[in-house]
């Protein structure tokens, strides 16, 4: 498996790209985000999209020519990392994170306390919770862990 890291400029994110990564967010969200409803996944798809529009950084993993994840930061902050789920456990996001850390100096990231796999991933990245939010930034009952690199 020879996966790239390609990093793409705002320029870059044509709507065919676009589509393609918002196909693997929802794929990441279903097998990962066992909270949500179908009702909050289609409410939460656009502000997905617009976020892969807007994201300062966005590195995407390639297989090929196909997007299989990605990550984007904000202002040293991790604002998202999603991964294909026939990708899971490959070392990819480690792969990820620890570029971000070394390249972007990420300091940050939230976390979804029910998504439980990913604050543990994130604790043994040196990540540890400085701040609980009973709700996540829309104001849904979705409690968030504010993490910060130790």
């Amino acid at each position: 498996m020879a996966i790239d890291i390609v990093a793409l400029g705002k320029g870059q994110r044509s709507p065919e790209c676009v589509g393609k990564l918002l196909d693997v967010w929802e794929a990441s969200v279903r097998a990962t985000h066992h909270f949500l409803t179908e009702k909050d996944i289609v409410r939460l798809a656009p502000q997905a999209e617009e976020a892969l529009r807007h994201i300062e950084t966005l590195w995407v993993l390639q297989d090929g020519q196909s997007p299989v994840g990605f990550m984007g930061v904000q202002e040293r902050k991790i604002e998202m990392l999603f991964l294909h789920p026939a990708y899971i456990r490959k070392g990819l996001v480690r792969m990820l994170v620890e570029r971000a850390l070394r390249e972007l100096q990420v300091e940050y990231v939230d976390v979804n306390e029910q998504n439980s796999g990913a604050a543990k991933f994130y604790g043994r990245m040196g990540f540890e919770t400085f701040n609980r939010n009973e709700y996540d930034n829309e104001g849904n009952h979705f409690p968030i862990l504010e993490m910060r690199k130790r």
